[in-house]
């Protein structure tokens, strides 16, 4: 059956869908795809399909990257303040459009609106705080040590990227490397998560409305990235990866990128430990699990994975935790009471079931939800499990959802090496009123970020990444990001 003729108008909630599914977005034009097919894309809160959109094939890859290497001189040589002006008009757009933007999100994503709100307002900081620092891009002068010559350091856009994004925050993750890339001068190519391909053509329209130019920015959406990326990269003139998503898929990426010594920017798994010593402030440390565990029902890299009590507060925090848990509003996102949104896949919601079904079976505690909830839609409840074992599969996997596993602790150092228990590495978050002991243990984590004493650690303006498993390479920052985007060229001369 045709996909489109399964499309029910009464879901998208008054928004016209076909406006974002009009096709391939190559060389500032819309294309159908040359396979002929096209992929589904669901409501998570109603599990029915609510548009589709094209299925790339190669010969459209093939394009999208003759598209961005033909663009790439012309953008390359469009003055830093010219692109610093069509990066700002197009965080004004993104500004414009918020509400639009972030019902679209939800629709695709099953994100409660106040989560999807919250990410357009951050997607869009990505373009102001770039178009800011495409005018300061800056190189170096000096003397060689010898006295023999003049050391010159220049800065130039890296080429062509190819950019993949996964689908739980669909804004943020595209806009979070467009930016840094078009305000370095390089042209790109999107292949956004075939779950939420909506948002980047919704965006893509933006950017062509801001006036960046015909083939800078491409986006593809397809059901087969493992070919289409590796042609893409096999492609001389790509010069660049910049990928999101799991780890796994990124050491996949990585071996694909190192037969042509593709630079490569990678933003992987996490399982972030969440540190609550006994001297911290109770409400403090609650309202931070709760922002830390539950921004996008759980399902973000960043989110709280393994909560860690010390003893004397570990009763007080898990029943506190307990009761904000089991008083959120679980709905649509589409609804502007809901709290927790639905998971993105039914597949997604049985993989959390079997992570609480293995650390119950090794003796924790359901202190709330922990069973699947009926009906339409892909919905697990938010959950909070008492006394999990270090053996349970959680501590070691990342849940991607509305489940909080509670561990006991006894001392600083204990804490740390427990923290520390992971070939992950990407953030943490420490609660302690000693400010000392904070920055010591902050030191000792092994975390690429840490949020001491609040529940949320992501900023345009700070650098994004992680160590270990984690990843390589940084994203935002005063310069990290950009910095991606641009390679070093050394000028030696006499005078």
């Amino acid at each position: 059956m045709n996909v489109r003729q399964q499309i029910d108008p009464s879901t998208t909630h008054g928004l016209d869908l076909s406006e974002f599914s009009r096709g391939l977005y190559i060389n500032g034009a819309w294309h159908a795809s040359r396979s002929g097919r096209v992929i589904a894309v669901t409501d998570p809160s109603t599990g029915k399909i609510i548009a589709s959109v094209p299925d790339a094939a190669l010969e459209d890859a093939a394009a999208a990257v003759a598209a961005a290497s033909a663009a790439a001189e012309g953008w390359r040589e469009t003055a830093p303040r010219k692109r610093s002006e069509i990066l700002r008009r197009c965080f004004d757009l993104m500004v414009e459009r918020s509400e639009m933007l972030a019902k679209l999100i939800s629709l695709e994503n099953g994100k409660a609106l106040r989560d999807a709100r919250g990410e357009v307002a951050y997607a869009a900081e990505f373009f102001r705080w770039n178009a800011e620092e495409a005018v300061r891009i800056s190189g170096e002068f000096g003397r060689a040590p010898a006295g023999t010559n003049r050391i010159i350091v220049d800065y130039e856009p890296i080429g062509v990227c190819v950019l993949i994004t996964p689908w739980n925050f669909p804004a943020a993750m595209a806009t979070r490397k467009i930016a840094p890339a078009l305000a370095a001068g390089c042209t790109v190519i999107l292949k956004p998560a075939s779950e939420t391909p909506l948002t980047a053509y919704a965006l893509a329209a933006l950017y062509e409305e801001a006036g960046v130019p015909p083939g800078v920015v491409n986006v593809l959406t397809t059901s087969t990235p493992g070919p289409l990326t590796a042609w893409m990269l096999a492609d001389p003139t790509v010069r660049k990866l910049s990928f999101t998503g799991s780890t796994g898929v990124g050491r996949a990426l990585l071996a694909e990128a190192a037969k042509n010594v593709i630079s490569c920017s990678m933003e992987l798994g996490g399982n972030a430990p969440f540190v609550v010593f006994d001297d911290a402030d109770l409400q403090a440390a609650l309202d931070g699990a709760m922002v830390a565990k539950m921004r996008n029902a759980g399902e973000a890299c960043t989110a709280a994975n393994r909560l860690y009590v010390q003893s004397g507060i570990y009763d007080a925090f898990a029943e506190g935790l307990r009761e904000r848990m089991a008083n959120l509003k679980v709905g649509a996102g589409t609804d502007d009471a809901t709290e927790c949104g639905p998971m993105i896949t039914r597949k997604a919601v049985q993989k959390i079931d079997r992570l609480v079904e293995d650390a119950t079976s090794r003796g924790a505690r359901v202190l709330c939800g922990g069973t699947v909830g009926k009906g339409e839609g892909f919905f697990y409840p938010p959950t909070v499990l008492a006394d999990v074992s270090p053996e349970a599969e959680m501590a070691h996997e990342e849940i991607f959802g509305p489940v909080a596993p509670l561990y006991r602790f006894e001392t600083e150092s204990e804490a740390i090496a427990r923290a520390n228990d992971t070939e992950y590495g990407l953030a943490a978050y420490i609660f302690t009123r000693d400010v000392a002991r904070g920055l010591r243990v902050a030191s000792r984590i092994e975390a690429g970020m840490i949020a001491l004493n609040r529940g949320l650690v992501s900023d345009p303006a700070a650098p994004f990444g992680g160590v270990k498993q984690s990843g390589l390479g940084r994203e935002g920052g005063q310069h990290h990001g950009i910095a991606e985007f641009m390679e070093a060229k050394y000028i030696a001369t006499s005078f």
